[in-house]
């Protein structure tokens, strides 16, 4: 069974993105970008929420060869890894992309048991979608030193506690990495 990895810069209150939608607080230096597209490699499938989908599609495809190896790495490996996109109000998607307009956690639940490597999902309301269900295997917090007072939380209000284990952290210069698994 594949193991479903939910990652996401947040903020030291918890959120994904300030009060107006956005993440320039959480903009990775050359370090934290490449451990991000090393980590990406590992992955066999991407999965997005429909605005994720869009903040990434309007910007990596068109990053220019004049960008940073890190940055042209990291966009060659998003155009080509296979992506499935959830959303009830996009008709088609692009870049490797299959487009989910169904249940997000029947599919989850079936490409989980499609494979035996791992995937990402990517969007905190789809990730809120699929984790009171216990689709999601493990979190990998990046915690900027920032307190945004407010915007989307990485973790949406749950009717029972989501048990927990520390499995590793990670210092970077800009931010701390904290990887949990459950069970």
């Amino acid at each position: 069974m594949r193991r479903l990895i939910y990652s996401f810069g947040v903020s030291l209150d918890g959120f994904v993105n300030d009060p107006g939608g956005g993440i320039d607080w959480s903009e990775p230096d050359d370090e934290l970008h490449q451990f991000h597209n090393d980590r990406y490699r590992e992955f066999e499938i991407s999965l997005h929420g429909r605005r994720l989908y869009e903040l990434m599609a309007e910007h990596w495809p068109y990053v220019p060869d004049s960008a940073g190896s890190i940055e042209c790495e990291f966009a060659a490996l998003w155009t080509e890894k296979p992506k499935v996109v959830f959303s009830r109000t996009l008709n088609e998607v692009h870049w490797n992309s299959t487009l989910v307009q169904k249940n997000a956690v029947e599919e989850v639940r079936a490409l989980k048991n499609g494979g035996d490597g791992m995937m990402e999902i990517g969007g905190a309301n789809l990730a809120a979608s699929v984790m009171p269900y216990g689709l999601i295997d493990e979190y990998q917090l990046f915690v900027s030193p920032v307190v945004l007072g407010g915007g989307t939380p990485m973790f949406p209000p749950l009717n029972n506690r989501l048990h927990l284990r520390l499995a590793e952290t990670k210092n970077f210069e800009s931010v701390l990495m904290l990887r949990y698994v459950t069970g």
